[in-house]
């Protein structure tokens, strides 16, 4: 069996750093709330040339492309539903441009895929057929413009995510799915990290690796984490982590995000102690933050897995839900293990 551009560079590498947030960084350069970041790659390329170079610049040796809203479900909303091909390829395009720039060192290119954005039946009205053909037709496109890896993300669902990566699977690159856990240690759909690493290693279309983004901040991943390592078969795992930089915050009418770079280069080298591979940012986390991360990793030498009471002395307190998880009791869901926070979920990215 051949080597994937993953593989090889774990291989290479031990670990590998990805980027961090693709829409509050396009909201610094202009975009606006309620526009799709997808129309950038077509409108303002030299924006998104940007953003990627900046990522790359801090470190990342994986870049997303901006591509995460990017089935025709999502462009629908946009009037953009047959322009599926066009704005996917034109968002991979200028990454790999990029990318290819690099002399010194190889950069990956992981095509974003995110959710449709419907419920799948019985709930919603997304059957398996329709989400299959157009994860597949935006799959595709990414593979012919040049991406090395489809990078599907914050998922929910375990029936969606199945049927992206079957659909993912069309266009023949190594897959990573991960999936976006709440402050009860769940996703939005219920699902634990011990459900998805068991949905990873029994569908019929495996993802090379796995993981969670988004969610809530970094000691809920790094928990996160520890419990997909503690789950069946995820000894075996090739596991991802990008956490959101910190807790939003209401400041002045905007959301902010609380994490320092310090605080985000704890959570990488703690993430890698904890199991994870490939380690990056999501919500709120600036070139800024990466570049600390990526200090912090090159520095790094890995330790042991940290205990919980480590997690929640460097990083914050963590949900009763994924503590619970982790001691092996799932009868407790919701509140934080050192007090209700009220946080709300802060949707990608």
């Amino acid at each position: 069996m051949s080597t994937n551009a993953l593989q090889k560079a774990l291989a290479e590498k031990g670990y590998l750093l990805a980027d961090g947030a693709t829409g509050t960084n396009l909201f610094t350069m202009g975009l606006q709330t309620g526009d799709a970041p997808e129309l950038w790659n077509v409108d303002y390329p030299e924006r998104i040339q940007a953003h990627y170079q900046s990522f790359v610049d801090a470190g990342s040796d994986i870049v997303l492309s901006n591509t995460f809203g990017g089935t025709h479900f999502r462009l629908a909303l946009h009037n953009a539903q047959d322009r599926v091909a066009e704005l996917n390829a034109a968002g991979v395009r200028i990454a790999r441009k990029v990318a290819d720039a690099i002399v010194d060192r190889k950069v990956l290119v992981g095509a974003s895929i995110g959710p449709t954005g419907e419920l799948p039946e019985p709930m919603g009205s997304l059957t398996k057929q329709a989400a299959v053909a157009a994860f597949a037709e935006q799959a595709v496109a990414q593979k012919e413009a040049g991406a090395d890896v489809t990078w599907i993300e914050t998922m929910s669902s375990i029936a969606e995510a199945e049927w992206a990566v079957e659909g993912a699977s069309q266009a023949g690159l190594p897959i990573v799915c991960t999936f976006s856990f709440d402050t009860n240690g769940r996703s939005m759909m219920g699902v634990t990290p011990a459900d998805m690493v068991a949905a990873c290693n029994h569908s019929a279309y495996h993802p090379y690796a796995c993981g969670s983004n988004c969610g809530v901040g970094a000691s809920e991943l790094v928990l996160a984490v520890r419990n997909m390592r503690k789950a069946p078969g995820g000894d075996k795992a090739v596991i991802v982590a990008k956490a959101n930089c910190g807790i939003p915050e209401y400041v002045d009418g905007a959301i902010h995000y609380n994490g320092t770079p310090e605080l985000m280069a704890k959570y990488a080298t703690m993430a890698v102690d904890a199991g994870a591979d490939i380690v990056g940012g999501c919500c709120g986390t600036s070139p800024t933050h990466i570049a600390a991360m990526r200090s912090a990793l090159d520095a790094h030498t890995k330790g042991e897995a940290p205990s919980l009471e480590d997690i929640v002395a460097a990083l914050g307190e963590v949900s009763k839900g994924g503590a619970a998880q982790f001691a092996g009791d799932l009868s407790v869901e919701g509140g934080s293990a050192s007090g209700d926070t009220g946080r709300r979920r802060a949707r990608r990215r």
